[in-house]
Formats: structure tokens, sequence, C-alpha cells
């Protein structure tokens, strides 16, 4: 029996760099606007760096963690 490559339904090599790059490039945007708009009061900061951070963290996260281990076809 063949063994398959467990990842092979997976985002391949160059995607996760490219949610990488994204992911830098979101962080890059809300530290501009952030450094433009000055924080925000009250509940926007949940919005605007906390939703922010869960987003581009995880993509960014996620895209280092399986390019360091190899889990792309």
């Amino acid at each position: 029996m063949e063994k398959k490559n467990p990842w092979r339904f997976g985002p391949s090599r160059g995607e996760l760099w490219f949610w990488l790059w994204i992911s830098l490039g979101g962080f890059a945007l809300m530290g501009v606007a952030l450094a433009l708009r000055g924080l925000p009061q009250g509940p926007a900061i949940a919005e605007v760096v906390g939703l922010a951070t869960v987003v581009f963290g995880y993509l960014g996260g996620r895209s280092v963690k399986r390019l360091i281990r190899r889990e792309h076809p």
C-alpha cells in the first residue's frame, strides 16, 4: 500500500508564504492606523486591536508552523 501525503489537500508552500505576507502586512497597516489615529477608546479597542491581532496572528502563526514543519504538499 502506498504511503500518501497527509497534507495533500492542504495549502501549498506558496499559499502559506502568501498568507504569512498578508498577516505581516495586516499588522503593519494596523500599526500605521494606530500611529496616525491613536489608540481607540472603549469597546472599539477590542475590534481594532483585538480582532485584528487574533485573525492576523492565527494566519501568520499557522503559516510559520506549517512552513517549519513542512506540512504542505
